[in-house]
């Protein structure tokens, strides 16, 4: 399918200015995935993430290409070889996705998506869900006209939206071997009966197998493959012409795409990111000043010195009302004492301190339970 290149893996040229793609550019992959019966929800990160994916991959394939040349192993690497696995890892992880379908090619990017949620979780509390990858036994890696894996790469792709007359040619490029009609040919190893193989039924693909052992002509056998291609592509050609000249309908879903992803993303990147203290200034300005108005609706312990010496401690309630009165200790540290046990007991100090406590009038003792139990819960909160 089509992936239209964006700039931001790319070496600059100053002798070449930038030039802004149209808007049906930047929607060619979303007319080409919903002409297939593709769903899909939004583009995430814009064009520069496909780009990215198709550098790193040519990067990788190329190698043995830039030797050849002279060039060095790493030459036109870029950050994005790189950036790639992080910014794919994200798109899964976003979404707490359980499984994502992929190739097998694909797993270790599912694997390196779990490495970083697992790391995430360790260090800052379960958030993320441990995605697994979902893989169709039934999917193969098609070969390319020229023999080997079907890649851009290599410029050796069948565009599926060309149009009837561009696929006849591109097939009849077909790479095949020197055997004349009437030779029986192989089907292992045949790039043309692995192409019909994906787009035929077994019936189909069998009578195809057995006009390989009767020895059919290669061009034969390509205007088979052409016509059996044509009969699953032309109703989706159609849908892309539709879509190509009312780009408006791309737009519209991924507009509404958008809103949905949105709805799940923005209050979970908003939880991640409190998680990492990476918060607001005016939430974190708020904080302070919450837990302050909190503590100050809490009763409160009162100790202080008499007249006569001795060291007494009141419990006040948050509007500011008398609960509790001890009698006089010695040293303040035996008040401290007693304080300390009201906090922490609650109900069983009241009846151990009693000769040290003088009742309230007016003051109901489950009033003062209630109190008591306050300062508790704020002291383990």
């Amino acid at each position: 399918m089509n992936n239209p290149r964006s700039s931001a893996t790319l070496p600059l040229n100053p002798r070449q200015p930038a030039r802004r793609p149209s808007k049906q550019g930047l929607y060619d992959p979303w007319f080409e995935h919903d002409a297939c019966g593709v769903g899909f929800v939004v583009d995430m990160k814009g064009r520069a993430t496909h780009r990215i994916l198709e550098q790193a991959i040519q990067v990788l394939e190329n190698l043995d290409h830039r030797g050849a040349a002279g060039r060095e192993p790493d030459d036109g690497v870029t950050a994005g070889l790189f950036m790639y696995p992080v910014l794919m890892g994200a798109d899964i992880l976003i979404f707490n996705a359980h499984k994502v379908p992929v190739g097998r090619d694909q797993i270790q990017h599912i694997e390196m998506a779990r490495d970083m949620a697992a790391s995430f979780n360790h260090l800052y509390g379960e958030h993320f869900t441990l995605p697994e990858a979902a893989i169709d036994e039934h999917v193969a890696t098609l070969p390319g006209l020229d023999g080997r894996k079907m890649s851009k790469s290599y410029n050796n792709t069948i565009p599926l939206f060309s149009s009837r007359e561009q696929l006849r040619k591109l097939i009849g490029g077909l790479l095949t071997d020197s055997r004349a009609p009437g030779e029986p040919k192989d089907v292992e190893g045949s790039a043309l009966f692995q192409i019909y193989q994906a787009f035929a039924t077994p019936a189909e693909t069998e009578a195809l197998r057995q006009q390989y052992a009767e020895g059919i002509a290669w061009g034969d056998a390509k205007e088979l493959l052409f016509e059996r291609i044509d009969r699953d592509v032309a109703p989706m050609r159609a849908r892309y012409d539709d879509l190509m000249a009312h780009p408006e309908k791309i737009e519209q879903t991924l507009l509404a795409g958008a809103e949905r992803a949105r709805q799940i993303a923005t209050p979970f990147v908003r939880k991640l990111r409190s998680a990492v203290g990476l918060r607001s200034l005016a939430q974190a300005s708020a904080a302070p000043k919450a837990a302050k108005a909190a503590k100050a609706a809490l009763p409160s312990f009162k100790q202080y010195r008499e007249a006569d010496g001795r060291f007494y401690f009141k419990l006040v309630a948050a509007d500011g009302r008398l609960l509790l009165q001890s009698t006089g200790f010695a040293a303040p540290k035996d008040a401290g004492q007693a304080i300390a046990r009201l906090q922490q007991q609650g109900e069983s100090a009241l009846t151990a301190l009693a000769g040290q406590l003088a009742p309230v009038e007016g003051v109901l003792a489950q009033e003062l339970i209630a109190a008591l139990q306050q300062l508790a819960e704020a002291a383990n909160a």
